[in-house]
């Protein structure tokens, strides 16, 4: 697991709100990349973790459009085997924390399951993102994703 994605796993969710406002919406991730589900305020926040990656979610494969490549769409990996599965729209827009641009991953229109989830993501150091989970209008997760072709774990 990268280092800074094991300090995140200590942190509340303030700690980690103001590292989100701090950065900018970066660069739309291409390609495949790991997720760690990261359950704030939690002593078993390793652990919750450690659980989703091995049984539930192992992160997202983002394919992008040509020519500016600031749109696309991701297959999220699920199950122990990283099956692909919910499908969602990729594109920038202003966060529903500070209004400031984020990447947003919208299921609204391509899941039937997921239609309710919004995450959100900006790129904290390069290929290293720190995303929120919203359920309608309700905050319920954070996340990081780590793009593999440019970040060694």
């Amino acid at each position: 697991m990268n280092t800074r994605v094991k300090e995140w796993l200590g942190l509340s969710r303030e700690q980690l709100d103001q590292i989100y406002k701090q950065a900018s919406a970066g660069t739309i991730p291409s390609g495949d990349t790991r997720g760690t589900a990261i359950l704030t305020g939690s002593l078993l926040s390793k652990s919750f973790a450690a659980f989703v990656r091995l049984f539930a979610w192992q992160g997202k494969v983002f394919d992008l459009m040509p020519p500016r490549h600031e749109t696309g769409i991701l297959i999220n990996k699920i199950t122990p085997l990283s099956l692909t599965f919910v499908i969602a729209k990729v594109y920038k827009q202003a966060s529903w924390i500070d209004e400031k641009e984020t990447i947003v991953i919208d299921y609204s229109r391509t899941s039937f399951f997921a239609k309710k989830i919004r995450d959100e993501i900006r790129e904290i150091e390069p290929g290293l993102y720190l995303g929120k989970v919203w359920w309608g209008k309700t905050r319920i997760l954070d996340f990081a994703l780590v793009d593999k072709a440019r970040v060694q774990d």
